[in-house]
């Protein structure tokens, strides 16, 4: 994974931004940046490709039931990450938002990673191990400040967004959630058509033979001169 000490030249995204409906925000994180500040003080970061929205009026959401210690951060304010285990191995990325006291909130199925194999981050568990992202991020607010953030579209990859996908179709493909047992009639799941670091496509849907979104990313990467960092 690509790390520098410098953040990518795009705003954080704003409180604001997450105060809305999960499944208002899930499609429009599609191609924001996830980053994440080590220690060292080294920087490292990628593109949302995938993402799916949950809601408490749903029985997917952790917060359909009740509220309790362990999903008590999905019903906070906006704006904070939700991080939970499972199966006792994997954690899962998750982003709060809506309003308080109702459980509502986006997880981060996919990204991709400059310099990194493609299926690097194609899966929830796998994003958060490649963000070492775990427990002890729960409720950590999404900005600079924190060390954990997102941040808005580079603008390659906003025009990426903005045009067809590889086939000549819509460059997002909403479809169901998949692993959830409950509400899979729901279609609040979104991709990146143009990435190959998409965790499972809907069937029908064929993987690009060209990462479109790996180019864009390489070019990028080597025009970041760290004179803008959040």
């Amino acid at each position: 994974m690509v790390t520098s000490c410098h953040a990518p030249p795009v705003p954080p995204l704003p409180p604001s931004f997450f105060a809305r409906p999960a499944e208002v925000v899930a499609p429009e994180l599609i191609g924001c940046l996830l980053l994440r500040r080590q220690p060292s003080g080294a920087l490292r970061w990628g593109v949302i490709v995938e993402t799916e929205a949950y809601c408490q009026s749903e029985p997917a959401c952790h917060g359909h039931r009740r509220r309790s210690a362990s999903n008590d951060t999905l019903f906070g304010e906006p704006g904070r990450f939700y991080v939970y285990l499972t199966y006792g191995v994997h954690h899962c990325v998750n982003v709060v938002t809506g309003r308080p006291d109702w459980a509502n909130g986006v997880l981060l199925r996919a990204a991709a990673l400059p310099g990194e194999p493609e299926r690097a981050a194609a899966g929830p568990g796998l994003l958060a191990r490649c963000f070492a992202i775990d427990r002890r991020q729960d409720g950590r607010i999404a900005a600079p400040a924190s060390g954990l953030w997102l941040a808005s579209r580079l603008p390659d990859v906003a025009a990426l967004l903005e045009g067809p996908g590889p086939q000549g179709e819509a460059p997002l493909l909403q479809t169901q959630r998949i692993g959830v047992s409950q509400g899979q009639e729901l279609p609040w799941r979104w991709y990146l058509r143009a990435s190959r670091s998409v965790s499972r496509r809907a069937r029908g849907d064929r993987t690009p033979r060209q990462d479109g979104l790996a180019a864009l990313l390489a070019s990028t990467v080597g025009a970041f001169d760290g004179s803008r960092t959040p």
